[in-house]
């Protein structure tokens, strides 16, 4: 198996060249070395590196500064995913796993989102994130896996982990919106699923994948601090406030219920989500060395 896997530099894409199996021959490119928005480069070196698998970890995420960028968001986004699956098509049997966000929802159900709901995105990632997906469906069909997520942290990157774990150790208080409603996804978790689905072209269409259980911002930040200080990573004792989204104004509306249906996914990879704390332990120890 040939994976070409884009975005490398990213969380995601990190996580996915640690974890590549021996028996997958890997070519793993950033930005730098390959902007997935330029249709001569992608299809220039889809042509000559002829993967069977496209694992697409590029992506915009700066959530609210997409507001204000939104054609940059789009050539990430949309553009992106579209040309390679272009390029995909013109291989033999190419496939494109293409990951996707929990954003392209309203949030406006308190019930978890399945794959077949129609989505209603709030923002401008939202909806570049959607376009994505669509158009990637759109050139390439069934060869085409969808893979959306939420709320996705891990030991690299500028994520909400590190975001809460630089403000407490220098303030010792962190104010933390409570009525927005998701699940923390962590990096090694999502990328072993992404490796079981390079195994499955039987997989096709919209997947959802997250970690178990559901959590507010909050609750996130109140278990970072607790995790954290248990490692001896944080002093004891970080104050946590609760804040409503009315209160801690962004740029980009956001869903208040962001938790995605993952049972059928599960079912389909024989594999069981864990509960987010868990994975969160699991991420804080190998930031601590433990």
């Amino acid at each position: 198996m040939k994976v070409l896997i884009t975005g490398a530099g990213g969380q995601i894409g990190r996580e996915l060249v640690r974890q590549r199996p021996a028996r997958a021959q890997v070519l793993a490119l950033n930005r730098a070395e390959l902007d997935i928005g330029d249709a001569n480069a992608v299809r220039d070196l889809v042509a000559d590196f002829a993967p069977t698998v496209i694992v697409n970890a590029a992506g915009y995420t700066a959530v609210d500064i997409a507001e204000h960028e939104p054609d940059a968001a789009m050539h990430a986004n949309a553009i992106g995913p579209r040309l390679l699956a272009l390029a995909a098509r013109d291989m033999s049997q190419c496939r494109l796993i293409h990951i996707s966000s929990d954003y392209v929802f309203d949030g406006s159900t308190g019930r978890a989102r399945q794959p077949s709901d129609p989505p209603n995105p709030l923002n401008v990632y939202g909806r570049s994130k959607l376009a994505g997906e669509q158009a990637a469906i759109e050139v390439l069909g069934g060869r085409t896996a969808v893979l959306r997520t939420s709320w996705v942290y891990g030991s690299h990157g500028r994520t909400f982990l590190h975001t809460m774990l630089r403000l407490m150790r220098a303030e010792g208080v962190v104010r933390v919106v409570v009525d927005q409603i998701g699940t923390p996804t962590s990096t090694p978790a999502l990328a072993a699923v992404l490796w079981e689905f390079t195994k499955r072209p039987d997989l096709s269409g919209v997947h959802h994948w997250s970690d178990a259980g559901v959590a507010s911002w909050y609750d996130f930040a109140v278990a970072i601090a607790e995790e954290a200080a248990a490692l001896g990573v944080l002093p004891a004792g970080v104050a946590v406030t609760p804040v409503s989204t009315e209160e801690q104004s962004t740029r980009a509306t956001r869903p208040a219920f962001a938790v995605l249906d993952t049972r059928a996914t599960a079912q389909a990879i024989g594999l069981t989500p864990r509960h987010w704390r868990f994975r969160l332990r699991e991420v804080l120890g190998s930031m601590s060395g433990g």
